[in-house]
Order: C-alpha cells, then structure tokens, then sequence
C-alpha cells in the first residue's frame, strides 16, 4: 500500500474514533501530559542553580525544552499503554507526539541563535524563518508529502567528478552544516565568556584564544557535517583553490588585516583599553578583533581602524608600559606679580583634585616672559587617562580663577601702545 494511502487510512481512523471511547481517552493523555511537562518544567525552573558560561548555558537550553519534551515523554508511555488497550486507535496521540517534538526543536534552536549571536533585526527575522521551517516540514510530514519531495530533490543531481550531488544532498549538508555551526558558535560564546573571566591570563591572550578556539570549532563543524550527510571532503578543494586565486587578486588587504590582528594580540603591544592616538586621531581601545580595532574618542564617536594600519603606521600608546600621563595646564600672570607665590597657589589648587596624583607632585614651571605677561605651566600626572583630559583641566581653570579673584591676582590682556613718529602739520 503507498504512503497516500495510509495517511488516508489514518485521517479516517482519526474520524472513526469520534464514536469510539479511545478518543477521549487519548484527549485525557493528551492533556494530562501537558499538564505534567507544564508543571515540571515550572519547577525545575525554580531548582536551577544559579552558573556561569557552559553550565548556565546548558542549564537554560534544557530549562527551554522541560515542558515539550516532559509532555512527550508521557505522551508516548499514554500511547503505549492505550495501544494495549485499544489496538490501533491512537491517531490523535500519533500526531501529538511530532507536534510536541517540533515544539522542542523550535525552543532549543531559537535559545541557541539568542545565544549564539547578539540581539540585532536578522536574528529575529532568522528566528522567523526557523520557526516557519519546521513547521512547514511537521506539516508535509503529517500529509504525506514529505516522502515524495524528498525523492524529487533527490533525483535533480549533478556530478561533480565522481561526486554525484544532489539538490537533497545540498539542503542536507546546509541544513547539517548550519547546525553544527550553530552548536559550534553556541560553545563558543559560551569558552569566550569563560576566558574573559580568567584573570590569570593576560587580556590579549584571552582575546587569540577566544578567537582561535572558535575559528578551530567551526572548522570542527563543517568537517563533521559534510561528511555526514555523504559529501566527500575533497569537494572543497575547489573552494580552495577559488580562495587563493580570491587572496591572490583581490583579498590581500583583508588577509594582510587578519595577520596583523593576531601580531597585535601575540606581541602584546596594544591592549583593550590602552590610550592610542592614530593618525591624529586619539582615544582608548574600547575592541580589539582579528581585522580591527575600535578606538573610542571623548566625544563618544568610535572609529574603526584596520589592523593593518597599526603595523604600517606609527602609533602613541600613552599608556604601553605605564598608565600614567602627564598634563600640563598654561596661565598667564601680570608683570609685577609675586610669581612664586602665584606658582605655589598653582600647586595647592592641583593637590586638591583627586584625579591628580601626588607621586610625582603637582609641580609649576616658569616658561617664558612673553609680550603681556609671565607665561607658567602647572604640570601634574594622573593614572586614568580613559577618563578624559579636558574635564580636569576644567576643574582645574575654575579652582585657579577663583584663587586668583580672592588673591587679586591679574590674568593680563593683549595691551598694544602705538606712537606716531613725525607727524607732519596739517595741509593748510
């Protein structure tokens, strides 16, 4: 008998039972087991330790898939025991048991992208598109379509070399290839967040192994799907050699920026949160990847700049070997002031702020006699560069010119005296 058939016979079987007390039998096991996944997955929720990385990610993707697969479980022991029951009358509880499997699909995939990748508008769409897929394929399944699709993909085929590749073949390795890369980018995040949490080791080797370990599980993941659904390995030669003609041609900057990504992280010479200036360009390092780094301004704009930049560039690192940073703040005082005086009030009003340190001390210079008054510079070190400059020597402005005010201290202004020599009388 073909498959249309039987799943013919089934839907009037599932008719039939409308005058049969198997029917509500089943109706009972059905509810009933929804019940009981219902309230176990309440409480195995509410008696989950609380973890961190690997364990709190597992905890939760078994926490999502409690209550179909709970419900599954008695769904099927229902069957079993009303098969014996009643011989074949179990249609409805036949269809429960893949909707219920489904459902469990679609929580742990769904927890897994949510997982996997950061909250952004494709991933909801992706979520979408999993969701209506697994759905569509339930629905084909439970009306007998599946078989015969399947068998048509199968026959539209190609070979490549000895390789015979088929359209199913194809859908089947991206279907393998894209959960196993799922599973892959899912251990990854959850070893990324691991490491970032060792404080043994240095930051910058916590970023390559993070990102080696991942680039090493995907690799895992392509290797492990393809050849479980039949697809020789060999076949990738040809992707190969498609990408070294690729970096050969046209994809030598985009290498050259990965090279130079893993020597900025092996030879430690810029770290996340170091203070650079690029290109005239300065802030701290908020990201630190394998093709780029992100450099944070004050102002809170984020410019990307290439690692291949880094290399090939000069780059200040104010804080490579010592955080601390010198500032140094520029008045101006009349002629005929009390200048040390003026440079000890200077000094005072440093001490007093807390970014500034005391070793070294806060220190006045005397820099030059200028054309209106005495130049001085107020230097002074602090250790927390990320937090801005311009903000403490405003503090810093403020607290000199109220001293002044009180202390009747002059700040001078531009004076020019103009003589006119020869002055020849009026035109009469």
């Amino acid at each position: 008998m073909d498959k249309p058939a039987l799943i013919h016979n089934l839907l009037l079987n599932l008719t039939d039972d409308l005058g049969h007390p198997a029917l509500l039998w089943q109706f009972a096991v059905l509810v009933l087991s929804v019940g009981i996944g219902w309230v176990l997955s309440r409480a195995i929720r509410r008696r989950l330790p609380e973890a961190e990385g690997v364990v709190k990610l597992g905890l939760g993707s078994i926490s999502r898939v409690v209550f179909p697969l709970a419900a599954l479980l008695m769904v099927l022991i229902g069957k079993a025991v009303l098969r014996h029951w009643f011989g074949g009358h179990v249609n409805l509880l036949n269809i429960a048991v893949p909707l219920l499997g489904a459902l469990a699909l679609i929580r742990l995939a769904v927890y897994l992208l949510r997982h996997a990748f950061a909250p952004s508008g494709w991933l909801h769409t992706f979520e979408r598109f999993i969701t209506w897929t697994i759905w569509l394929g339930l629905t084909l399944h439970l009306t007998g379509f599946l078989p015969e699709i399947l068998d048509v993909l199968d026959d539209l085929a190609f070979h490549l070399g000895k390789q015979r590749i088929s359209v199913l073949m194809i859908l089947a390795g991206g279907l393998s290839v894209l959960v196993t890369l799922l599973i892959a980018l899912w251990l990854g995040r959850a070893l990324e967040a691991r490491l970032m949490r060792a404080e043994t080791l240095d930051m910058n080797l916590r970023v390559v192994l993070t990102k080696v370990s991942r680039a090493v599980l995907i690799l895992l993941a392509v290797l492990i799907a393809l050849p479980a659904v039949g697809i020789d390995l060999t076949v990738l030669s040809v992707f190969g050699g498609a990408l070294g003609v690729g970096l050969g041609f046209g994809l030598q900057k985009i290498a050259s920026n990965y090279v130079s990504g893993f020597i900025i992280l092996l030879d430690h010479s810029i770290h996340p949160g170091d203070i650079l200036t690029v290109e005239n360009r300065q802030g701290a390092v908020s990201r630190l990847t394998g093709r780029y780094m992100v450099l944070k301004s004050q102002d809170g704009t984020e410019a990307i700049i290439p690692n291949d930049t880094l290399i090939t560039s000069t780059v200040i690192n104010h804080s490579y070997s010592d955080r601390k940073m010198r500032i140094g703040l520029s008045v101006q005082v009349a002629y005929g002031t009390d200048v040390e005086r003026v440079m000890g009030l200077m000094v005072e009003a440093a001490r007093q702020h807390p970014r500034v340190l005391a070793d070294p001390a806060p220190k006045a210079y005397l820099k030059d006699f200028a054309d209106n008054g005495i130049d001085l510079e107020l230097g002074m070190w602090i250790n927390d560069p990320e937090e801005g400059q311009l903000n403490l020597k405003s503090d810093l402005n403020l607290a000199i010119w109220r001293i002044f005010r009180r202390e009747g201290i002059e700040i001078p202004y531009p004076q020019r005296e103009v003589r006119i020599l020869n002055d020849a009388p009026p035109a009469s």
